[in-house]
C-alpha cells in the first residue's frame, strides 16, 4: 500500500502496513457505560452522544468485518472477589470499615450492567476481558495481537478520556501504530472528551474519523484483490 490516512486536523501519514495486519479493537461497549437506563444522572446531551457513539461502533464493526479486517472485543468484569482496592478509594466506594459497596460498582461479572450494549461479537472473533481501565492491563490482549500478526490498531468504544484513553496509551508503548476513532466514542463530559483527543493526538494516536479509518480498510482490500 502507498496511500496515506488522514487525522482530523488534517495532518497526512502512510498507512501503517497491510491490512491483514490491522485490527479494530472495540472497548467497553457495555450496558454499565451505554444503556440509557444504568446511566440515568447523564443529561439528554450526554446521552445522545453516547447513543450516536455507539451507533458509530456498531457501523464500523460492519465495515471491519465487510473488509476482512479483524474485529478483537474487549469488555469490564468486576470480580467481586478481588476488588480493585484503589480504584474503590478514589471514587469513595468504602465505606469506614473498608466494605466494598459493590451495588456501586460498574459491570460487575455476571450482572446485567456487564451485557453487551447493541453490539456484540460474531462467532469466532476474539474477546478479552479485563479488570482494569486498560485492555492490556493483566488479560492477554498483547500476545493475541501478536500471534495474529497485528501491528496497528483502530481503537473505539467507552469511555474515551477513561478505559479508551489507557488502552490506546498501553497499545502505543506496546509498538502498536494506533488510531483513535473520534467518533465511535464518547465521554459523559464533553470537555473531558476534547482533551483526551488533544492529549492522545500529541503522545499516542492519531485520531481519526470511523469512515477515514472504514476506507482506508477498503481501500487497502481492493488493491489486495479482495483476497482474504
Amino acid at each position: 500500500m502507498s496511500f496515506d490516512v488522514v487525522d482530523v486536523s488534517g495532518r497526512s501519514r502512510p498507512v501503517p502496513s497491510t491490512r491483514e495486519e490491522a485490527a479494530l479493537v472495540v472497548v467497553d461497549v457495555q450496558r454499565d457505560f451505554c444503556d440509557p437506563e444504568h446511566l440515568p444522572w447523564l443529561d439528554e446531551e450526554a446521552r445522545s452522544r453516547v447513543g450516536d457513539a455507539v451507533t458509530r461502533v456498531a457501523r464500523l464493526v460492519e465495515r471491519a468485518r465487510a473488509a476482512d479486517v479483524r474485529v478483537v472485543w474487549v469488555r469490564l468484569e468486576q470480580d467481586p472477589e478481588s476488588p480493585w482496592w484503589s480504584s474503590l478509594w478514589l471514587r469513595g466506594l468504602l465505606d469506614a470499615s473498608t466494605a466494598v459497596r459493590l451495588p456501586l460498582e460498574p459491570c460487575v461479572a455476571g450482572t446485567p450492567g456487564a451485557d453487551w450494549f447493541r453490539v456484540s461479537p460474531a462467532t469466532g472473533e476474539d474477546v478479552v476481558v479485563k479488570r482494569r481501565y486498560s485492555a492490556f492491563h493483566g488479560t492477554d490482549l498483547d500476545a493475541l495481537l501478536r500471534s495474529r500478526g497485528i501491528t496497528w490498531l483502530a481503537v473505539c468504544g467507552m469511555t474515551t478520556d477513561c478505559c479508551v484513553d489507557a488502552t490506546v496509551r498501553d497499545g502505543f508503548q506496546s509498538g502498536y501504530r494506533t488510531f483513535l476513532v473520534a467518533d465511535a466514542t464518547a465521554s459523559y463530559l464533553r470537555k473531558s472528551q476534547e482533551h483526551a483527543f488533544s492529549v492522545l493526538a500529541n503522545h499516542s494516536a492519531s485520531v481519526v474519523t470511523a469512515d477515514t479509518v472504514a476506507r482506508v480498510w477498503e481501500r487497502a482490500r481492493l488493491s489486495d484483490g479482495g483476497a482474504g
